[in-house]
């Protein structure tokens, strides 16, 4: 949906000079607005012990990595390169959960030298991590969606049968099990039901998947459960006149829920963690773009100097981010396609979208794009990833990263030259 009026209030009247300043295109994301979502996180639950480890995924910029860490947020990291960006903002230790699949041991490896709490998403990976030695004294362990009683939201997360993520919760006691018989002392438990969810109640069955699974690991293995996380997943509305997810109502349901619980068992509530990252930035950021062509075929397209390698998730999924042309209120509209310059038909950030009348020069404006949008970037074609910037809770803008360079995509053809000689014995030569 547009920006906040505080947000435009803010940007729309600079746009134009930070434009001619840093050029285009850029994303370009609001302290402030990050600042009040972040509080209001900590105000949502401040009735339960929580943390938010923000999805390092979201928006790997160590600027704005610095600004959530303000507010007590660790980060949610599922690779090395997250790690360190993660790192570079000052998490340490248990600031950071390391929440991967799949994870190669040299990744295990680095998640254990800082200290990171370590997800294990597979017996295959918790294998890796004891071969390695003493384990740490913290694991925690994520469920497959299947344990969501057949109601996971499929999106990007896969179905009950198609699902890469987590461990069938009919083998997670005898995981465990061994988790804490090579020395593991304190137990967590991971469930994530789905992506871009508007509102408590598929994070309210969760938490009793949850739950119900930390009985009987009680029950069955004598382990208490400390801490319970129900990963990211909590949507934004990128359509006008969307309702916003009420994250009050999300805190005081799953705060009620854990005091329930506790009053139920007798036992202590764990810890609630979340691992947030579109609900924190998404709504902060724009990817501001310039008019670089009017062209008319079947239909009108306005060519823009940003595409797919800025922002990929209209075309990846067909995903709608709201678009305005800076101060063109008061023009004729017209129905264009808004493109950019990638050899794919689908390098589009708008369909058929009823816009203001725009010409060569005019900047247009994507909104929504604080999560998922820099970070989700690629090099196709050679079209190289935007600058980042960053409006100051004072009204300063700095940029906080450059823009890619042709340099930077090559860099990696340069290296120390090596050759592997092979020989064959001759005898196996046929």
């Amino acid at each position: 949906m547009p920006m906040s009026p505080s947000f435009a209030a803010r940007f729309e009247p600079i746009a134009r000079d930070v434009a001619e300043h840093f050029g285009t295109p850029f994303h370009i994301y609001d302290e402030r607005g990050i600042e009040e979502t972040c509080a209001a996180f900590n105000d949502a639950f401040a009735g339960t012990g929580y943390r938010e480890f923000f999805a390092v995924k979201a928006l790997p910029n160590p600027a704005v990595l610095a600004v959530v860490a303000r507010y007590g947020f660790g980060f949610d990291a599922s690779s090395p390169a997250e790690l360190a960006a993660a790192a570079a903002a000052g998490a340490t230790g248990a600031d950071i959960c390391f929440t991967s699949n799949n994870t190669p041991r040299d990744e295990l490896v680095e998640a254990l030298h800082v200290g990171a709490l370590v997800t294990i998403d597979d017996e295959a990976v918790l294998r890796q991590l004891l071969a390695l030695g003493p384990p740490p004294a913290r694991l925690a362990f994520r469920l497959h969606p299947s344990a969501a009683d057949g109601t996971v939201h499929a999106g990007l997360l896969g179905d009950t049968e198609s699902a890469k993520f987590g461990i069938p919760a009919d083998r997670l006691v005898p995981a465990v099990t061994t988790a804490t018989a090579a020395g593991v002392e304190d137990i967590g438990l991971h469930l994530m039901r789905g992506s871009q969810l508007m509102h408590a109640e598929p994070f309210s069955r969760t938490l009793g998947t949850l739950l119900d699974l930390a009985v009987r690991l009680r029950d069955e293995a004598g382990v208490a459960v400390s801490s319970v996380n129900l990963g990211g997943g909590i949507g934004i509305p990128y359509r006008p006149g969307e309702t916003p997810f009420d994250l009050k109502d999300f805190g005081a349901t799953i705060t009620a829920q854990l005091e329930r619980w506790e009053r139920h068992t007798g036992q202590r509530r764990p810890r609630l963690h979340l691992e947030s990252g579109r609900a924190v930035t998404g709504p902060h950021g724009v990817l501001v773009t310039r008019v670089i062509n009017r062209m008319h075929k079947a239909r009108t397209m306005i060519g823009v100097d940003a595409g797919m390698s800025a922002l990929m998730r209209p075309a990846l999924y067909d995903a709608y981010h709201h678009v305005t042309v800076l101060d063109g209120q008061s023009r004729p509209t017209e129905v264009v396609d808004v493109v950019g310059s990638l050899c794919e038909n689908n390098d589009k950030l708008a369909v058929q979208r009823e816009l203001p009348r725009t010409d060569v020069g005019d900047l247009m404006i994507v909104h929504d794009t604080g999560a998922h949008g820099w970070s989700m970037g690629f090099t196709y074609n050679g079209r190289l990833r935007p600058q980042e910037l960053l409006l100051h809770a004072d009204g300063t803008v700095s940029r906080i990263r450059r823009a890619e360079t042709v340099a930077d995509q090559q860099a990696t053809l340069r290296f120390p030259a090596t050759v592997l000689s092979v020989r064959r014995n001759p005898s196996t030569v046929r």
